[in-house]
């Protein structure tokens, strides 16, 4: 019996932020959320189906762990109910952790303005990284060829997504728990979170940069309970 890691990406981005890891965690995988931009509100139930679907075709006995970047946190909750498979441990790597339980806003009221003002006539925003000064986006990749990769497949979400509420059910994190630390601006949530944290000072997608270390610290901390 192995372990699969169920590597979801944020759907602000797409799976190739995920793709250096996951050739580092033998028998991982990484479900595609693209389609979740061309879905209708509420979104989370599209995530947590297509998540749930990649645990169900997984081998009989198979052992899964979850492991979310970014506002992928926000889905573990409903990824957790919607499978029919037993989760044995969740690792949040810089990512939103939600409520316990209670729905979980995607981004706090005060950004909102700051999205609202980016949306088009039809209610899209542009791709995640165009929303960035370039100081802040460059180095988050490794080399030329990773960010022409990486932004290639960036959705444009609707607005709509970032107003959403995410479910939490009660009982999520009843099992083993472990978070990954990044960048500053996750610092608050790792230190509140209550569970084992492995801190690899980076950018937010340090697991471009270096997945060696990444794929370490998500091995030891679904160990960890």
């Amino acid at each position: 019996m192995g372990i699969t890691y169920v590597l979801i990406h944020s759907p602000s981005v797409g799976p190739a932020t995920w793709a250096p890891v996951a050739d580092r965690l033998p028998g991982s995988i990484v479900p595609s959320l693209l389609h979740v931009a061309d879905t209708e509100p509420p979104f989370w139930p599209a995530v947590a189906e297509t998540v749930a679907a990649a645990i169900g075709a997984l081998p009989a006995g198979e052992r899964v762990v979850l492991v979310a970047h970014s506002n992928a946190g926000l889905f573990v909750p409903s990824v957790v109910a919607a499978s029919d498979r037993t989760v044995e441990a969740l690792v949040f790597v810089d990512a939103a952790v939600p409520a316990r339980p209670g729905p979980t806003a995607v981004v706090s009221p005060e950004f909102l303005p700051f999205l609202r003002a980016k949306a088009d006539a039809d209610g899209r925003l542009p791709p995640w990284t165009s929303w960035w000064d370039e100081t802040d986006v460059a180095p988050m990749f490794p080399d030329a060829r990773t960010r022409r990769v990486v932004e290639a497949e960036q959705p444009r979400l609707p607005l709509a997504y970032y107003e959403q509420h995410i479910p939490a059910p009660p009982g999520w994190d009843h099992r083993t728990c472990g978070y990954v630390l990044f960048a500053p601006p996750y610092e608050t949530i790792a230190a509140d979170c209550g569970w084992p944290v492995e801190h690899l000072p980076g950018h937010h997608l340090h697991q471009l940069v270096d997945p060696d270390a990444v794929a370490e610290a998500i091995r030891k901390l679904s160990h960890s309970g």
